[in-house]
C-alpha cells in the first residue's frame, strides 16, 4: 500500500557540486523539489524565517481556491483549510504559535484533503484520530479544522450546517511543585554542569564534568515562572530592554509589562503587574552583573524562543517523581496558582495577578485554599437553633424520638 503523502515541506539537503558542503533548504511536494536558495546550516535543525516564509507563498501560489457560493458537496475541503490559513496566518504575531498552527493546517490537509465539504462525517474525523495516535492532539487539530469551517461560512461561501466531532476533552494536567520540589528543581539547573567524554588516551570513554553551567537560563526562567505564574512565551520574551515584539521588565519601577510590546491582548491575559521583591533583587543583579543582556532567559547571549528541552533536561537531573503528572514549564503557572490559594491570598487579587478569571481560578485551585469549604464544615457539627419556650405559651406534644448525639458515635 503506497504511503500519503505528507503535502508540501521544507526539507535541508546537500547543494550538488562543490564537494557537498554546502546545504540548502528545498521544498519537497510528492515527486517535485522546488529550491528555496536559501543556504542551511550544517547544525541548523529547524527551518529559518525566510524558509517558512518561501513555504507559505508556494502553498498560496500552489492553492488558490474560489471563492464564491458553492454546494457543500462541490466544496474541497483543501479549499476550506486554504481560505482560512490565508486570511488568518499573519495574524499569529509569536513565531512559535504560528508555525504550529501551519503544521496543524498541513496536517488536517492531508489527511481532509481528497475529501468534499459534504463528506463530514463522525467517522471521518475519527479515522483522523486514529491516525495522529493522540486524541489531545487530534482534538486540538480539529477545532482548528471546525474553526475554518465556520470562518468559510462566515464569509458566505457555502450555506448549510457542517458540524466537527471532537475527541472527549481530557482531563486537566494540574500537576503543581511543593516547595521542596521547586527547591529541588532549581537548585539541579543553577548546578549542573555539561559533560564532556572523553575520545583519546587512557580515560577514553570516561565522562568529565566541564565548567560550563548549560542549565542557568533554565533556572531564571523557573525563578520568574514561580514567582509570578508568567506563561512561558511571555517569560521567554521577557527583556529588560523596550523593543517590539518583546515583554517589557522595568527594573526601576518594578513592573513587569507582560503583554509583548506592538501586540494586541487576547483572551490569554497578560496584564501588568508589580514584581515580587526577592524576584525584582534577582533581575536587577542579573542585568547589572552584565549575566543577561537584552533577555532575561539567554543562552550565549541570544533569547531563547522556548526552554521546553533545557526544562526537561532539569527535571531529569532533579529526578523529581513524575507518577503524579509530567513536570513542563507551564508546571510552574500551575504551582504559583496553587501557592497563593494555599496561602489564602484573595481570589480577586490571585486571578488578576495570574492573568486569569475568578471563576478559572476558583474552579481550578479553589480547593487549595484554607477557607475552601471551611463554613460548610463547621456548621456540620453545631447544633441547631431552637425557639426558646414562652412562658405561659401552649405547648405542643411531640411524639418522642430516639437520637443518638453524633458526638457519641
Amino acid at each position: 500500500m503506497p504511503q500519503p503523502s505528507k503535502g508540501p515541506r521544507l526539507f535541508k539537503r546537500k547543494r550538488k557540486g562543490e564537494g557537498g558542503r554546502h546545504h540548502l533548504w528545498i521544498i519537497k511536494d510528492g515527486g517535485k523539489r522546488i529550491s528555496t536558495g536559501i543556504p542551511a546550516k550544517s547544525t541548523e535543525h529547524r527551518p529559518p524565517a525566510d524558509a517558512e516564509k518561501a513555504l507559505e507563498a508556494y502553498l498560496a501560489q500552489k492553492n488558490t481556491p474560489e471563492r464564491k457560493l458553492r454546494d457543500i458537496d462541490n466544496i474541497p475541503i483543501s479549499d476550506v483549510l486554504s481560505i482560512y490559513y490565508e486570511d488568518k496566518v499573519e495574524s499569529f504575531q509569536d513565531p512559535i504559535q504560528k508555525r504550529r498552527f501551519i503544521s496543524r493546517i498541513k496536517r488536517l490537509t492531508v489527511y481532509f484533503g481528497k475529501h468534499m465539504l459534504g463528506d463530514m462525517t463522525t467517522k471521518l474525523t475519527q479515522g483522523y484520530e486514529k491516525k495522529r495516535g493522540s486524541s489531545g492532539g487530534a482534538r486540538r487539530d480539529l477545532e482548528d479544522l471546525r474553526a475554518a469551517i465556520n470562518h468559510h461560512a462566515g464569509e458566505n461561501l457555502h450555506h448549510g450546517v457542517v458540524k466537527v466531532k471532537l475527541p472527549e476533552k481530557g482531563e486537566a494536567r494540574l500537576r503543581w511543585l511543593e516547595r521542596r520540589e521547586a527547591a529541588r528543581l532549581l537548585w539541579a539547573c543553577w548546578r549542573h554542569k555539561e559533560e564532556q567524554t572523553i575520545h583519546r588516551g587512557k580515560n577514553k570513554g570516561i565522562k568529565i564534568k566541564t565548567g560550563k553551567y548549560t542549565l542557568r537560563h533554565v533556572a531564571r526562567f523557573i525563578l520568574i515562572g514561580l514567582y509570578t505564574g508568567t506563561r512561558a512565551s511571555a517569560i521567554a520574551a521577557a527583556s529588560p530592554r523596550k523593543k517590539e515584539g518583546h515583554a517589557y521588565v522595568d527594573l526601576d519601577a518594578g513592573l513587569y509589562h507582560r503583554l509583548a510590546i506592538g501586540r494586541r491582548a487576547t483572551n490569554k491575559r497578560q496584564p501588568t503587574v508589580p514584581l515580587p521583591d526577592r524576584l525584582l533583587a534577582h533581575m536587577r543583579r542579573w542585568y547589572d552583573k552584565g549575566i543577561i543582556a537584552n533577555h532575561f532567559v539567554e543562552w550565549n547571549g541570544i533569547g531563547v524562543k522556548s526552554v521546553k528541552n533545557g526544562f526537561a533536561r532539569g527535571v531529569e537531573v532533579a529526578k523529581l517523581d513524575l507518577s503524579e503528572g509530567n513536570v513542563t514549564p507551564h508546571t510552574l503557572r500551575h504551582t504559583a496558582a496553587t501557592w497563593l490559594m494555599q496561602l489564602g491570598t484573595d481570589p480577586w487579587e490571585a486571578s488578576g495577578y495570574l492573568g486569569m478569571s475568578v471563576k478559572v481560578l476558583l474552579d481550578t485551585y479553589g480547593h487549595h485554599h484554607p477557607d475552601y469549604m471551611r463554613e460548610a464544615s463547621g456548621a456540620i457539627t453545631r447544633k441547631r437553633e431552637t425557639t426558646k419556650r414562652v412562658i405561659g405559651a401552649p405547648q405542643v406534644s411531640r411524639p418522642a424520638v430516639r437520637t443518638r448525639s453524633i458526638r457519641a458515635m
